[in-house]
C-alpha cells in the first residue's frame, strides 16, 4: 500500500452508506481537518504489508464528529466493525463513558484515546502518557523516574501527562494552572495515584515552595497553539530545568521553546509524542511493536508538516 494523502474528511452521515468491508481505522475529532494521524499510519501500515500483505487493504480515515454526535458514531462504528478508533478533542474524556472496558492508564487519565473494536463493545486504551515518556526521553535524552516534574495546565492532556509522570515514578510533580479552581480539582485525584509521591500546586515564580533546579518542565497548556502566543511561563525567572518538554507540535517555534534554546536548556515539542503514541496505538490493532513503527511515523508526519523538524 503506498503512503497517499488522506481521504476527505467524513461526517457521520458518511456512515449510513458505508460499504467498505476491509480494515479500517479512524480518527475522530472536532475539528478534524488538521489532523496528520492518517498520513503516519498510512505509512506505517505501508511498512507492514512489505512483510505481511495483510496490511495492504488496511486504510485510516478523519471523522468529523461534533460532541453531540460522538455516542451515535461510536455505536455506527462498531456496527460497521472498524477495527480501532483514535479520538482527539474534543472526545478524549467523554468518550471513557461509552467503552465496554478501560485499560489503566485510561482509567487514571480519565480520558482514552484509543479504541479497539470487541464483540462486547469498545475496548479504552490511553497511549498519550507512554508517548509522551518515550518522548522525552527520545529528543531530550531524560527520564521521568526520580526525577521532579512541572507540569503546566489542568486539563485533559495535563491529566494524562501527570498520571504518567506518577506511575514512572517521579520524583514529585508540581502543576501550575492559570485557573486556580481547576487546579484545586485535579490534586485530589492525582495524589492517589502518586503512592507517596509529593503533588503540589504551584505558582511561578513567586511561589517560593517551587521545585529544586534540574526538574523537567513538561507544558500540556494550549498557549503556543497560535502564532504569536506568549510563552506560558519564563523561564528565566524559575530554577533552571534540566530539560522542557511543549506537547504542542504545530506550529514548532513556540515561544517557549525559542526561550529554552535561547537559554539553552534541552527541549523539544511534541511531534515525537504524536509518533510514538501513533505507534503505541497501532500496536494494540496490528501487535507491530510500537518501537518498530514510530520512526515511520514520525518521519511521516514531519513531511506532513511541511519539511524537516529535527531540531522542534
Amino acid at each position: 500500500m503506498p503512503e497517499t494523502r488522506p481521504e476527505p474528511v467524513l461526517t457521520p452521515l458518511d456512515l449510513r452508506s458505508w460499504s467498505r468491508q476491509e480494515p479500517s481505522l479512524a480518527v475522530l475529532g472536532s475539528p478534524v481537518r488538521h489532523s496528520v494521524s492518517p498520513q503516519m499510519h498510512h505509512a506505517a501500515l505501508a511498512e507492514l504489508a512489505r512483510t505481511d500483505a495483510r496490511f495492504a487493504a488496511w486504510r485510516y480515515f478523519r471523522i468529523e464528529v461534533s460532541p453531540g454526535e460522538l455516542p451515535e458514531a461510536l455505536v455506527r462504528l462498531h456496527a460497521l466493525r472498524f477495527t480501532g478508533l483514535n479520538l482527539t478533542l474534543p472526545h478524549k474524556v467523554a468518550a471513557l463513558d461509552q467503552v465496554t472496558q478501560a485499560d489503566r492508564a485510561a482509567r487514571q487519565a480519565g480520558a482514552v484515546n484509543t479504541l479497539l473494536w470487541t464483540e462486547r463493545g469498545w475496548s479504552g486504551f490511553n497511549t498519550d502518557g507512554y508517548g509522551l515518556a518515550r518522548a522525552i526521553q527520545e529528543t531530550i535524552g531524560l527520564d521521568l523516574a526520580g526525577v521532579p516534574v512541572v507540569l503546566l495546565g489542568a486539563g485533559g492532556a495535563a491529566r494524562g501527562a501527570a498520571a504518567e509522570c506518577l506511575a514512572r515514578g517521579c520524583s514529585g510533580l508540581w502543576i501550575a494552572n492559570r485557573t486556580p479552581e481547576n487546579l484545586e480539582k485535579l490534586l485530589p485525584v492525582l495524589r492517589p495515584l502518586g503512592r507517596g509521591v509529593p503533588v503540589r500546586g504551584w505558582k511561578p515564580p513567586s511561589d517560593s515552595d517551587g521545585p529544586p533546579a534540574g526538574f523537567i518542565l513538561i507544558n500540556a497548556t494550549s498557549s503556543g497553539l497560535r502564532p504569536g502566543d506568549p510563552g506560558p511561563v519564563d523561564l528565566a525567572a524559575l530554577p533552571r530545568p534540566a530539560g522542557v518538554y511543549d506537547m504542542t507540535y504545530n506550529p514548532a517555534g513556540t515561544a517557549l521553546l525559542v526561550q529554552a534554546r535561547g537559554l539553552g536548556i534541552p527541549c523539544a515539542d511534541g511531534l515525537a509524542m504524536l509518533a510514538h503514541q501513533g505507534a503505541k496505538a497501532l500496536e494494540i490493532w496490528t501487535g507491530a511493536p510500537a518501537g518498530s513503527t514510530a520512526p515511520v511515523m514520525l518521519a511521516a508526519a514531519r513531511r506532513a508538516l511541511g519539511g524537516d523538524t529535527t531540531d522542534r
